[in-house]
């Protein structure tokens, strides 16, 4: 696990440069440095050392010299690969996964990427054609961002803060990027609150020839459900597929550990580390913002070795602003902090972790799947009558099923955006000063075009592997872990588990009133019933709690009133909301929570900075 920066073209004191961009991704690769420069380029790595620990320094040449590679993942197949490329004549210097890359493009070119198992943002120049290559794994778990200068040159790396060091690029807020923000609760792939810096999306590839850029997409996470399997069939499928998945992702020279909730995405990971170390953390806010409890008992079953952190309310804001630091952008979701301590704990033991992150979208995890199940009578009512019913009942104060009434008015595709939807576009309009608010429909638009002729299910899971998963879940995955020099590992994400995943039919995904059937029938194989079947919680933070705190409220009132949210945001809507939820009349806590965390990030890379 590491972090890559680079850029093209000549530039005044290009090593000294190309270091500074370097170091601002130590994070990434505290074990060791590497650079390689001439006339046409400069790339920069840092290593996090996990395998073949003494020759594995980076950059990586092939045999003659012509390849330059930085390369950031690890490659869990790269045993067979390198079994083929030798029997093909190749010669490798190193034991490294890395090293496979470069005689795999070598051999195969850009048709490597479909050969490859595993999670990987990687650059190859070739010294003699003057190309750079850029590639980033199928489901995006590994960053790769880049943008393209005034006069043709390119700037990438891991992480925007490298790119923001460059002397000539320059810092500019995108202020459309705010108004999907404010929809997603991220920042939605391929922009990014950097004006003209763009995230290179999941499963493409970048050329870069004579100044001019190509991207290339060379996977497409799509569903293709076979109605014929049975559910036994896809219960065995699945826990063979991610038996073997757990096996690759262990593949290590260092220790490997695991994360633990209490939920079954990660027990079912855990299951297979008996005798090794698991992390947990907590908040003491009572039973249920605290899992701890729960996932010690599993560790006791699976008799594994468990470290708990209970963070505290002054902790946990207080590392806010670090945590936007370390996000590159704002992201409002609670849970990235409890990840920040999680990977800060588990670093103080380890050196790799697996999670259970991708099990949700792959399996159909979250509860809002559900949905169109229950709005199915609803909506065999005429559309018209539907839409009438939802006009009336929408400037009413809030009741119980008004929201279904509202809901079950709309299309999948007018009601579903991801897993998260903070503002509408009229919220947005009232709060917004001087950025037009825009539908956020049309940046989701594209995928239920792909998809078109699928059941509902399958639909909204396609929606968030894309946008969901990339700009949320894995964003903070990455980021939490890398800030510690943690190497996390996804091992529901891997192309072998998605190949079953792709084909259970929606009525083992969705059934006997849960989510994720088939799958928590397969993880009963491996723990308790009662940890296989407990309902999602997804992590729990007492944010609705703390902003009903005076210190808290007033925390984020000052935010609310400063020079930053003025210059954003109509101040007196962000008080009304704030104010609403102080007294008990509404639950804004996510609204709130959203607007803040972009403050909070602004101060850091704008007015601080």
């Amino acid at each position: 696990m590491c972090g890559l920066c680079g850029f093209t073209g000549e530039l005044v004191d290009k090593e000294t440069y190309l270091r500074q961009m370097t170091e601002k991704i130590i994070h990434r690769g505290p074990d060791s440095d590497g650079f390689y420069t001439d006339a046409d380029i400069a790339m920069g790595f840092r290593r996090l050392s996990i395998i073949d620990l003494g020759a594995g320094d980076q950059p990586l040449y092939n045999e003659d010299k012509t390849l330059v590679l930085t390369f950031n993942g690890e490659i869990y197949n790269y045993k067979v690969l390198r079994a083929e490329l030798l029997e093909k004549g190749h010669t490798f210097v190193t034991e490294s996964d890395s090293e496979v890359l470069l005689h795999g493009f070598e051999e195969w070119g850009e048709e490597l990427l479909p050969r490859l198992r595993g999670m990987f943002g990687f650059a190859i120049w070739n010294t003699v054609k003057k190309e750079l290559f850029l590639a980033r794994a199928p489901f995006g778990i590994k960053p790769m961002h880049y943008t393209r200068l005034a006069d043709g040159r390119l700037v990438y790396g891991s992480e925007i803060k490298s790119i923001l060091t460059h002397p000539d690029v320059k810092k500019v807020f995108n202020p459309s990027a705010l108004d999907s923000y404010l929809s997603f609760q991220y920042s939605v792939p391929n922009e990014t609150f950097f004006k003209d810096i763009c995230c290179l999306p999941p499963a493409h590839c970048l050329w870069y020839r004579d100044g001019e850029v190509t991207l290339h997409r060379y996977f497409d996470p799509m569903f293709t459900p076979d109605e014929d399997m049975t559910l036994d069939e896809a219960v065995e499928e699945i826990d063979r597929a991610f038996t073997d998945s757990v096996e690759a992702h262990r593949i290590s020279d260092v220790e490997v550990g695991c994360f633990l909730s209490s939920g079954v995405d990660s027990s079912y990971v855990a299951s297979y580390f008996g005798g090794q170390k698991a992390f947990t953390v907590g908040f003491d806010n009572g039973q249920h913002y605290n899992e701890s409890n729960y996932a010690a008992e599993l560790a006791k079953e699976v008799g594994i070795e468990h470290y708990v952190h209970i963070i505290s309310e002054e902790e946990y804001w207080a590392s806010l602003p670090k945590v936007q630091y370390y996000l590159d952008q704002p992201l409002a979701d609670p849970s990235c902090v409890a990840l920040y301590f999680v990977s800060k704990l588990a670093a103080e033991h380890v050196k790799v972790v697996l999670s259970g992150e991708g099990a949700d979208e792959l399996f159909g995890g979250y509860r809002i799947y559900h949905e169109p199940y229950s709005l199915r009578g609803y909506q065999r009512l005429p559309r018209f009558l539907r839409k009438f019913l939802a006009a009336c009942v929408a400037n009413l104060p809030d009741f119980k099923g008004k929201s279904f009434l509202l809901r079950g008015a709309q299309t999948l595709e007018e009601r579903f955006i991801g897993n998260a939807k903070m503002f509408s576009e009229k919220e947005k309009a009232r709060l917004l000063r001087d950025i037009p608010a825009t539908d956020p429909t049309l940046r989701t638009k594209d995928y239920y075009a792909r998809t078109e002729g699928q059941d509902d299910v399958t639909r909204m899971q396609y929606l968030d592997i894309n946008r969901w998963m990339v700009g949320d879940i894995l964003l903070k995955a990455d980021r939490m872990s890398m800030a510690h020099s943690l190497e996390l590992r996804v091992p529901f994400l891997d192309k072998e588990v998605f190949k079953v995943a792709s084909r259970i039919p929606v009525k083992h995904r969705i059934a006997a009133g849960t989510t994720k059937y088939a799958m928590r029938l397969a993880a009963e194989r491996h723990i308790p019933a009662s940890a296989a079947e407990k309902p999602k919680l997804g992590f729990p933070v007492p944010i609705r709690v703390w902003l009903r705190e005076q210190k808290y409220y007033d925390t984020v009132k000052a935010a609310f009133t400063s020079p930053a949210a003025k210059q954003f945001f109509n101040t007196d809507e962000l008080l009304s909301m704030l104010d609403a939820h102080f007294v008990g009349k509404k639950d804004n806590s996510r609204k709130i929570w959203t607007v803040y965390m972009f403050l909070v990030w602004y101060e850091v890379y704008f007015t601080a900075a």
